[in-house]
């Protein structure tokens, strides 16, 4: 099994009802493809140490657990992951770092 770690965040406000849009649009389309096995996704619980992130805030963290590389590779290649990305970007802009690991 290998994990695709995702850390999403939005560079606006974005109302809670929208964040979990997105997040069940990407459950929908990652879990309907059948190359991935399984997801979890949450939300980011912000403290005041926050403000002195480097990098950025985020706004969520999405995993996805797939067999093996391939599985994963063919994920970037979803019919329809273009365009889910997107329909968001255009609506709430947002960054995304993600990291390939094994169980933690």
């Amino acid at each position: 099994m290998i994990y695709h770690t995702m850390i999403v965040s939005f560079d606006s406000g974005m109302p809670d009802a929208e964040l979990d849009r997105y997040l069940k649009d990407i459950e929908d389309l990652m879990l309907g493809s059948g190359q991935v096995e399984t997801f979890s996704a949450q939300r980011h619980i912000r403290v005041p140490g926050d403000d002195h992130s480097p990098m950025f805030i985020a706004s969520a963290v999405v995993q996805l657990g797939l067999a093996d590389i391939e599985a994963l590779n063919a994920t970037f290649a979803l019919p329809g992951l273009g365009q889910l990305i997107k329909r968001w970007q255009s609506r709430y802009p947002y960054r995304v770092t993600w990291v390939n690991h094994q169980a933690l």
